[in-house]
């Protein structure tokens, strides 16, 4: 602990232990920081946004090829995304929200995690005679996979599982270098009913993982209350097993 103290700047420390309560809440930003060398302003924002308490209520999930990747990929993606820094119209297109997310790329980037790089936009894959296009595509150095993201501004549908694993197919025959792992595809769809969810990723073939995401930061005071009530829960169920 006391080199990874060494490594945050004297800002970051003052910030880390004014805005967080609890000792695991200063834990979680301590090593977030330092993973992903946040400046103060980008500490500040993940704080904010509540990126400690959604990682804790998270109910991810994922399809099972995912997992085999690597052991820690559940702290890798997040069960929802917070775009508070996009400027969008009221009634918005996939149109208007891929180019938002591009024109605010680095609030993009910082929001999805460390080790994610660009690699386009209206991604260009050829299959037979046609060409398709993949809403973002980035690249995840930690999991050496190309990620194609899939942008949808309606509830989730279990068929929009079959268009990213096409775009999957098309990514590993033709883009894929030998030494990378197999791409994995996200679906970031504006709300999702877990239950229909965790039902078309059970056989689904391809690494895939299904988010929402936020347009308005969600109330921070309502994120800790959750957290709270989770874990007065978790308490009284150890109770009644002891």
């Amino acid at each position: 602990m006391s080199t990874l103290l060494s490594q945050l700047t004297w800002t970051n420390h003052i910030t880390i232990l004014s805005k967080c309560k609890s000792i695991e809440e200063k834990q979680f930003y301590l090593l977030l920081t330092v993973k992903e060398r946040l400046s103060k302003r980008e500490l500040i924002r993940q704080i904010e946004t509540g990126v400690f308490e959604r990682t804790m209520l998270s109910k991810q999930i994922v399809s099972p090829l995912v997992t085999q990747l690597q052991d820690s990929v559940g702290q890798i993606f997040k069960d929802t995304y917070i775009f508070e820094f996009l400027d969008l119209p009221e009634n918005y297109s996939e149109k208007d929200l891929q180019k938002n997310l591009v024109e605010n790329l680095k609030n993009f980037m910082l929001e999805m995690g460390g080790y994610f790089s660009f690699v386009g936009q209206e991604y260009r894959v050829q299959v037979g005679m046609h060409d398709y296009y993949i809403d973002l595509v980035f690249f995840h150095r930690q999991l050496q996979s190309l990620v194609a993201i899939e942008l949808k501004t309606t509830e989730f549908k279990p068929e929009y599982l079959g268009q990213l694993n096409f775009y999957l197919e098309a990514l590993d025959s033709n883009v894929k270098l030998p030494q990378e792992n197999p791409s994995i595809g996200i679906l970031l769809c504006k709300n999702k009913d877990s239950e229909v969810v965790e039902f078309a990723l059970r056989r689904n073939l391809s690494p895939a993982v299904i988010a929402e995401y936020e347009t308005k930061l969600i109330n921070k005071k309502l994120l800790q209350q959750k957290l709270h009530e989770f874990y007065e829960l978790y308490q009284n169920r150890i109770g009644k097993d002891e």
